[in-house]
């Protein structure tokens, strides 16, 4: 099939990904006749290039470390590479959305494939091999387009065919030599698992420390697993040339020059709206969509525009997206679909709560999967002075609780809470460093959107033992 086809429908979701297919179905559900617009593969990033796969490579370190630990478990040696990478290629389904195009069909959402571009309000061109689709929307286009990596000014850089988080996750051999450029969630992650899966991996990394999002102490103690594994870890250091020939990658930095078999790119991420022709809306292209606590589009007149996810800057998690989907979705099927009781409640400001997505301001979950694992949600210590709030903090060695003890009597982490002193020692942070954090984070994260003061948390009693009996020790180190 070629040529042009006109087609009108409700609602239009651009993304097809975790977030984008989310938006589609919330939005369907009372009626309206939704498409989801999608020009790689429908599942998007999570499925096929972060989230599943890269938590596939990093899985077997992970259960290789806990059995090195455990008393009277051997020793499992070194991972069978071919088998992580085959369970890799089977999370993500050999890179094939068979499944996931045939959920779409079975939501009753319209899928349409290829590149979209506004060209007017409500209106889109989308362009594919089998020819474009002008696509009209009779109420709503949600943006749900995403983010893409960056590729930073260095020199030579861009034509040394670096890694970026794509190649990492989706790599069907292991480099002998990986150099990481940057320190953030990507570049931890990968540096761990490649390490794990036998590259001698060197992390460059520009700022005094790993995790800057993160509490400081969290990121010192994953840089310490990190040298203890084997990763050399250059801080302060700043790749300026990069180039490619017959023996691989170079890499200059100030001082030495670092020679590898692949560079990896993970010193950031831009929303995906460059190419999307949002200057006809009088949007900056290449910038993030700005929204309200709707997701509607700030500066688009008529109330018909929502982004969701990173595309929006607001927010860069799957998990968070799909919460931003979530609520997208009910908006718009409240404010177009024929639930007239819904409408009226959304038109109601507060009325109900899922019509705003307020967890995106002070709630925010967040997992790096190193090893130890860091968790965190709601505010740091430092922006919460710099929020203005009365600033108690409470830390606990995670190593002390019983339950830790259990699992190894080599057990390191360490476990921290921010409280509004002003407001009962009510629960405005958390963050948890140690094997398996991640399964500690969401008892906070119920602490936080709750607003729950400490003195409260003193009679939900933890198991024993646990790990999570830190939240005992929390109290009892507050003097409760």
């Amino acid at each position: 099939m070629s040529g042009t086809q006109e087609q009108v429908v409700d609602v239009v979701v651009v993304g097809g990904g975790a977030v984008g297919e989310n938006a589609a179905d919330r939005a369907s559900r009372t009626g309206l006749d939704v498409a989801l617009v999608e020009g790689a593969l429908v599942g998007g990033e999570c499925s096929y290039w972060a989230c599943m796969p890269s938590k596939v490579l990093l899985r077997p370190g992970a259960a290789r470390d806990a059995a090195r630990r455990t008393p009277g478990v051997a020793d499992p040696g070194d991972l069978d590479v071919a088998a992580v990478l085959a369970r890799r290629d089977e999370i993500t389904h050999g890179w094939d959305d068979s499944s996931q195009a045939e959920w779409v069909s079975s939501a009753g959402l319209t899928l349409v494939r290829g590149h979209a571009r506004f060209t007017g309000p409500r209106e889109l061109t989308v362009t594919s091999d089998e020819g474009t689709t002008t696509l009209r929307a009779r109420h709503a286009i949600v943006v749900a387009t995403g983010s893409t990596a960056s590729l930073p000014p260095i020199e030579g850089l861009a034509d040394a065919r670096p890694w970026t988080s794509r190649e990492a996750t989706a790599a069907q051999h292991v480099p002998a030599r990986l150099v990481v450029l940057g320190g953030g969630v990507v570049g931890v992650e990968m540096a761990t698992a490649w390490a794990s899966l036998g590259s001698e991996v060197t992390l460059v990394v520009r700022g005094s420390g790993i995790l800057a999002g993160a509490e400081p102490f969290a990121g010192e103690l994953v840089l310490e697993a990190l040298r203890a594994a084997g990763v050399r870890v250059l801080l302060g250091a700043e790749a300026r040339a990069v180039h490619r020939d017959a023996e691989g990658v170079h890499v200059t930095l100030d001082d030495e020059r670092l020679d590898a078999d692949e560079v990896l790119v993970a010193t950031g991420r831009h929303p995906r709206t460059r190419d999307l022709g949002v200057e006809v809306l009088g949007l900056d292209p290449g910038a993030p969509i700005e929204v309200d606590d709707s997701l509607a589009a700030v500066g688009v007149d008529g109330g018909w525009l929502f982004a969701v996810g990173d595309v929006t800057g607001r927010t860069g998690t799957t998990h968070q997206g799909k919460y931003d989907a979530r609520v997208v979705g009910d908006v718009v099927a409240a404010r177009f679909g024929d639930d007239e009781d819904a409408r009226t409640a959304e038109a109601s400001a507060g009325a109900w709560s899922r019509y705003r997505a307020t967890a995106d301001h002070a709630a925010v979950p967040q997992v790096v999967f190193s090893h130890p694992e860091v968790a965190w949600v709601g505010r740091t210590e430092a922006e919460a002075r710099e929020a203005g709030l009365d600033v108690r903090v409470v830390s606990y060695e995670l190593a002390d609780v019983a339950g830790a003890s259990v699992i190894s009597p080599d057990y390191r982490g360490r476990a921290q809470l921010v409280l509004d002193a002003g407001r009962d020692d009510v629960v405005v942070g958390a963050t948890f460093v140690g094997p398996d954090a991640a399964e500690m984070l969401h008892a906070a994260t119920i602490a936080v959107v709750g607003e729950v003061p400490l003195s409260r948390l003193w009679h939900a009693v933890p198991s024993y033992p646990t790990v999570s009996e830190v939240w005992l020790r929390f109290a009892e180190t507050a003097g409760l």
